[in-house]
């Protein structure tokens, strides 16, 4: 082995400086990587507060069609760069990763533009508009040597690697079922959500998706039924609309080994705690097995402890009540630190192709009646 090569595989290049994995680049230590964000609408006024304030990143440039909307939030937080197209973001300001906050219809093709410009994405759900482009756009990426991840983030937070190592564990034996559920009345700000290729699977479900999945494995195949309860929508910013896509859901997956998990979700779910979920105190997620059963309390997104019980602690306790820095939209920031650091992050790509996979195979179930076999994977466990 040559010298440049073992330097290169331990790490030292040179004072300052090492080789990061994920990239396959020699890179600064230490460096911030430098964002730009598209899609200026709600979700940035969640995104950006967090962003600007962490410890790995940069946001240099934001980008909306609607340039007032970026001019805003270029303003209110102090971000040099603002542009009303993804051509003009991409010939700008130089970046390192794309965090796409656009409507989940556009992702793709800005995912697209954006890894071929040479840019890591991150994107908010879903990734792409069905599995098939999401497996080309990761594709895409491997071969320009670039890094594309997906939310949800929900694999993060200390509550859900509390449960992933008590099913490793075996502390409830055998595994037999699980249940999670999601959903209040529906968003009014945006028609998208009702419009084909939105729904509340990719939307709601998403979350509840890659939680089992998560924990439980990989998905083998799907039973499913969807449904339209509410036909018309009135929403902010085109009044009132058909709904097209599916507005309740309920998703049977067959996990292999004989374990089963269902999830529903809906936008006409009356829910005291509503769309923010705030004081959320009972269980969302359930998951029973032979010796114990273990409850996850409030949402998944935003979890605030683990209800435990076992055949050797048979009154349920409590566990993990303290979030600790866990949110629901640190996805990035967390890329943005594996990227600065070189640590392979928890966050899988392939995991949010597999969820997408499920989200179309459950929606197939329903045009067709049958049970619907998947192909894709991710590397489980998620916890070790």
């Amino acid at each position: 082995m040559s010298r440049k090569k073992f330097l290169a595989q331990t790490g030292i290049l040179s004072a300052g400086f090492f080789f990061n994995p994920l990239t396959g680049k020699t890179q600064p230590a230490g460096k911030k990587i430098k964002v730009a964000v598209i899609g200026c609408g709600s979700v940035s006024g969640v995104y950006l507060p967090h962003l600007t304030k962490a410890q790995y990143v940069e946001v240099v440039s934001v980008c909306d069609i609607k340039p007032d909307r970026a001019a805003n939030r270029a303003k209110e937080f102090n971000v040099p760069n603002q542009y009303p197209h993804i051509d003009q973001l991409l010939a700008g300001a130089p970046f390192d990763l794309l965090i796409n906050l656009t409507n989940m219809q556009e992702h793709e093709h800005l995912n697209r533009e954006a890894l071929n410009a040479g840019k890591h994405v991150w994107s908010e759900k879903p990734m792409a508009n069905s599995y098939k482009a999401g497996r080309a756009l990761l594709d895409l990426a491997k071969t320009k040597g670039l890094r594309m991840w997906g939310a949800p983030a929900v694999v993060n937070s200390p509550q859900f690697a509390f449960m992933a190592k008590a099913i490793n564990e075996g502390k409830l034996g055998t595994l037999a079922a699980a249940h999670a559920n999601y959903g209040h009345t529906g968003p009014t700000w945006s028609a998208f959500f009702y419009e084909k290729g939105g729904g509340s699977l990719p939307d709601l479900g998403v979350y509840n998706l890659a939680t089992l999945s998560g924990l439980l494995g990989p998905v083998k195949s799907v039973v499913a039924m969807t449904s339209i309860v509410t036909k018309t929508r009135t929403v902010d910013d085109k009044g009132t609309i058909p709904v097209e896509a599916e507005d309740n859901a309920m998703v049977i997956m067959d996990h292999g080994n004989g374990v089963l998990s269902h999830v529903q979700c809906g936008f006409n779910y009356f829910d005291p705690y509503g769309h923010e979920g705030k004081g959320q105190s009972r269980p969302t997620i359930t998951i029973w097995g032979s010796k114990g059963n273990m409850a996850l309390i409030g949402y998944d997104w935003a979890p605030f402890g683990v209800e435990l019980a076992t055949s050797d602690a048979e009154e349920p306790q409590k566990f993990v009540t303290d979030p600790g820095t866990y949110v629901w939209q640190q996805g990035a920031s967390v890329i943005c630190e594996a990227l600065a650091t070189g640590t392979e992050p928890r966050i899988n790509a392939e995991h949010a192709l597999h969820v997408l996979e499920i989200i179309q195979a459950a929606r197939q179930s329903q045009e067709t009646g049958r049970r619907i076999n998947l192909e894709s994977t991710f590397p489980w466990p998620v916890v070790k």
